[in-house]
């Protein structure tokens, strides 16, 4: 009972002690200069309990009464939310360097540093090179086109397998886990040239595995990211957990790199010109000038690369792709007028939809943009953080604060958009200068803009039509266990995308030209 006591005692104490310094510091910084407005804060916890179980809506609803450009304390974590097109606008514009650095969680932090990854390395020459790679190796036009026949193989098997999932239209099918498995293996085929989800991979079911819970884990919120005297303790194990996966997975995909060395080893060095190269070769063939880059990459670098193209847009596209069916369900009358569009425009028995078809499909990209309009995959992008002190619209911003930059808000903006919380694709069709969302309409970045915008766009603005077109223009959907449209559960969870809170289910039933299915 005494150590009990004892215990209790020296918690307290700690706990009093670190109010007493968080308390000084938030005080000296505000001493600094004015930073933006915002609510009061509570000593060591700072402004967390406000936060909410929806972080991005709970913080837009403080922007109404506090200002588009805003301080919060997470803890001892100063952070500075942007919540309008306009504060955005001026961000991007006239602060990009400056605010280029990143905000790196525990669950995140290896024992290798941020070697190798485009999304938590520190702007500067190693970041530049691997942005450079990503724009002029990864996603460049050319290499895109040639690798057209890759993600028309892997959505024609996401077809098939909801159809055999579905049982001729009689079972239904949870459609998020279908969009997760191509975007998967899609990223497999363009990695490693292999299919990593096909039965007989071993390999790759375990990857698949790994990759899964890195997602989950550094998913969850942590409360050693808010409370620095907690780091080394991980109360959460969420750091040692995250990286637990991370060398699992790190081990399966060096498995691969060791094959592919091995093999242009065999062939003297030379790469086989008759095979189309995929991003290890690219990674493998790297020369560096030596002065700023290195001369190879290492394993672990190559490593991080590659597990980073799994984590970063397998979630993401899965998140799309779902709210995006949940939204046509939950609004069937959209439903039936894209899916009119693509039987039209496709035409012709044994046809499927091709991305050359894009052009003549305006509805079914409004469907994508306005579903990217209401649920952003990262309500609040990947967080930036300011590498010096600055002033922004006459505030002070303090060197390492964390910055937010409230998409999901900034897409719902009431000042911005007519009927924000209607979905209404319509609306990039009405207007011939509608917001596009390649960075620069800053009331609609749901890819973020600048320097750090995501690299992988081109990617996505051809996987994510082609994707939900291809189950659209296949199977005409009836909602499970009897669930009316607009009975639709629509609520969202937080995890390291913004995801439907209940999964969504629903019954393909085979579309057959010159018949409907409506009426069941």
């Amino acid at each position: 009972m005494d150590y009990e006591i004892l215990g209790i005692t020296i918690a307290l104490l700690a706990w009093v002690a670190w109010a007493m310094v968080t308390d000084r510091r938030h005080r000296r910084l505000e001493e600094l200069g004015q930073l933006p407005p915002g609510p009061r804060w509570w000593p060591v916890v700072g402004n967390i309990f406000q936060l909410g179980w929806s972080p991005h809506e709970s913080f837009a609803k403080l922007s109404h009464k506090h200002g588009p450009i805003m301080t919060l304390w997470l803890g001892s974590m100063s952070t500075v939310v942007i919540s309008s097109s306009e504060v955005a606008r001026e961000m991007f514009k006239n602060h990009d360097v400056v605010l280029a650095g990143r905000k790196i969680y525990e669950a995140m932090k290896g024992d290798y540093g941020n070697e190798g990854s485009l999304i938590t390395a520190q702007y500067g020459p190693h970041w530049r090179m691997l942005r450079r790679l990503s724009t002029t190796e990864f996603f460049v036009t050319s290499r895109l086109d040639a690798m057209r026949g890759v993600r028309s193989r892997c959505i024609d098997r996401m077809v098939q397998f909801v159809e055999d999932a579905g049982a001729g239209g009689t079972k239904s099918v949870d459609v998020g886990r279908f969009f997760f498995l191509m975007a998967f293996n899609l990223i497999g085929n363009l990695m490693f040239s292999k299919d990593l989800l096909d039965p007989k991979s071993e390999r790759g079911a375990k990857f698949f595995y790994h990759a899964g819970k890195v997602m989950e884990f550094a998913g969850k919120p942590n409360v050693a990211d808010f409370l620095p005297l907690l780091r080394w303790l991980d109360p959460q194990g969420l750091r040692r957990k995250t990286q637990f996966h991370v060398e699992r997975a790190f081990q399966i995909a060096g498995g691969f790199i060791k094959e592919r060395t091995e093999s242009t080893e065999e062939n003297g060095g030379c790469y086989d010109e008759q095979k189309r190269k995929d991003f290890l070769d690219v990674l493998l063939e790297f020369r560096g000038d030596v002065i700023e880059e290195p001369t190879t990459f290492s394993s672990r670098t190559i490593n991080v690369i590659v597990f980073e193209m799994f984590t970063a847009g397998t979630d993401t596209t899965t998140s799309t792709l779902e709210w995006a069916m949940a939204e046509l369900l939950h609004n069937p009358e959209k439903l039936r007028k894209v899916q009119d569009e693509l039987r039209s425009t496709i035409g012709g028995p044994n046809k499927k939809l091709e991305e050359k078809d894009f052009e003549n499909l305006p509805y079914l990209k409004a469907v994508i943009k306005e579903t990217l309009r209401l649920h952003p995959p990262l309500p609040f992008l990947v967080p930036h953080m300011a590498m010096d002190s600055c002033k922004m619209l006459g505030y002070y911003i303090p060197k390492e604060t964390q910055v937010l930059v409230n998409v999901w808000a900034i897409g719902r903006d009431p000042d911005t958009w007519k009927e924000p919380l209607v979905f209404k694709p319509e609306r990039f069709l009405m207007d011939p200068n509608a917001a596009d969302y390649k960075g620069q309409h800053f009331e609609f970045i749901p890819f973020g803009s600048g320097r750090r915008m995501c690299p992988a766009l081109p990617l996505a603005s051809r996987v994510l039509p082609l994707a939900l077109g291809s189950l659209l223009y296949s199977f005409d959907w009836v909602l499970a266990d009897g669930v009316k449209a607009e009975d639709m559960d629509m609520s969202e969870r937080m995890g390291i995308t913004l995801r439907k809170s209940v999964p969504l289910k629903a019954i393909p039933i085979p579309y057959t030209r010159g018949t409907s299915n409506w009426s069941l």
